[in-house]
């Protein structure tokens, strides 16, 4: 990632704001009280991430214990839920990132953290589907501290920071995909609620520590009326069209974040199918994988940046990415798996290069609008991937009377919706040149006349 301006020698996050006194409205004191908030960012989306990342191995486990029926019954409800907590996360980010641009994106965060410690509370309690059905819905509402947060740190970056910065925070997704699955996977011998508990202690203390500690990020002469226009799906989507290079990127990210989804949604039932792993096994590999993960983005993204650019970067990562997709779906033993994800890892550079280039582009005041688009956008492909992947591809190719027996089908879709994704990227870059997009200052977008607020 680009090389910040020189640190001081704590090595947090650097600062790009100048000093600035306390507000009652929670504003920052200065360095320091920027570093706690970016301390807490790091600490939100690494507790949002390891809640995921306990639910993968164990979810499928806790509705088979309620319904008490077979794998094929319990993997119908469980798509179900799986949707359902996709839809609300579709539904509510971009309000989500509608109000933090219009309150501040305090507020926002500490409710969407207690709301998730409760969610989790009640995921543990449930004895009846009804009731954690209601759970996932919930946790996909409070999913939206995840497009919060994306703007704060997009707040507290420069152009300097901004690439490295979003690469640390994708190091806190990768790490607590190194905690959540071996947790969920250990605490689950436990007791299969077990990790739920945890995952809610966690975000109560976390919520505890940003009401003492987390400064106000965007200052009151930044925000914006709130618009039902920008705080609903469409309209959120919708403001993408004000920044045309941004749209591109964003239908490379809509490929890539369909083909993962998929990935995630058919992996425990993939590799079960094919290579006989139950919930221990998979809580390691996605322990493996989270650890490969906080190891490229942590240590890889700053300097391939550096060296390569943004653009670069995002092209050979997609191209990695389809390759190892390709690998998943071909592999025979399981084995090689670890390998491929090793491999595959690198492939992960592609997100916090699409992050610097569109926070780049959008002003200041539509960062939490936007990237409650690209959080939309992401909560539509996992809406879809779990029908895609899953019931249709997955299912098809490993029932009886299928023509050949395929489980890894499902990855040959992804490696070529990836593979796509790179043409696109391609086909936008040579639209628009870095001296037009990346070197200009950041432009408004286009002023647009009074409509009615559209509703959904």
């Amino acid at each position: 990632m680009n090389d910040p301006e020189p640190s001081d020698s704590s090595g947090e996050l650097n600062d790009p704001a100048a000093e600035t006194p306390e507000t009652p409205d929670g504003e920052p004191k200065g360095k320091q009280g920027r570093k706690a908030g970016v301390l807490f960012i790091w600490l939100t989306l690494f507790i949002d991430i390891l809640g995921i990342g306990i639910v993968i191995p164990v979810l499928p486990g806790v509705v088979q214990e309620i319904l008490g029926a077979n794998e094929s019954v319990a993997a119908l409800y469980y798509g179900v839920i799986v949707a359902s907590y996709a839809t609300m996360q579709f539904l509510f980010a971009p309000i989500i990132g509608a109000l933090s641009d219009r309150f501040g994106r305090r507020p926002v965060l500490l409710a969407s953290l207690f709301g998730l410690g409760i969610d989790f509370i009640i995921q543990g309690l449930a004895h009846t589907i009804e009731l954690l059905f209601v759970a996932r819905l919930l946790s996909g509402i409070m999913g939206g501290s995840i497009t919060t947060g994306n703007a704060y740190i997009a707040d507290v970056s420069d152009d300097d920071n901004r690439a490295r910065n979003f690469g640390l925070v994708g190091a806190a997704f990768g790490l607590g995909f190194i905690i959540g699955p071996a947790l969920g996977g250990l605490l689950s011998g436990v007791w299969l609620r077990l990790p739920f508990f945890a995952a809610a202690a966690l975000a109560l203390v976390n919520w505890l520590y940003g009401y003492f500690v987390l400064p106000e990020s965007l200052p009151p002469e930044k925000r914006k009326p709130f618009s039902l226009r920008n705080a609903n799906p469409l309209g959120s989507v919708k403001a993408l069209r004000r920044y045309p290079f941004v749209a591109g990127l964003a239908v490379v990210f809509l490929l890539k974040a369909f083909a993962q989804r998929g990935l995630e949604n058919v992996w425990v039932l993939y590799t079960k199918a094919k290579f006989d792993w139950n919930e221990m096994a998979n809580g390691y590999f996605l322990a493996w994988v989270g650890l490969t993960a906080t190891i490229v983005l942590g240590g890889l993204v700053r300097p391939t940046v550096n060296r390569f650019g943004e653009r670069r970067v995002l092209l050979v990562a997609t191209l990695i990415s389809t390759v190892s997709f390709l690998g998943y779906g071909l592999a025979d033993q399981g084995w090689i798996l670890p390998v491929i994800a090793t491999f595959g890892a690198l492939g992960g550079l592609a997100s916090p290069a699409i992050q610097s280039l569109v926070t780049s582009t959008v002003d200041d005041s539509e960062q939490g609008t936007i990237q409650g688009a690209l959080t939309s956008l992401q909560g539509l492909t996992s809406i879809a991937a779990p029908l895609v992947f899953t019931t249709g591809l997955f299912r098809y190719f490993t029932r009886a009377e299928a023509p050949v027996r395929f489980p890894g089908a499902p990855f040959l879709l992804g490696a070529l919706l990836i593979f796509v994704a790179f043409f696109v990227a391609l086909a936008v870059f040579k639209r628009y040149p870095p001296e037009i997009e990346e070197d200009a200052p950041k432009r408004q977008p286009e002023q647009e006349q009074d409509v009615p607020a559209e509703t959904h």
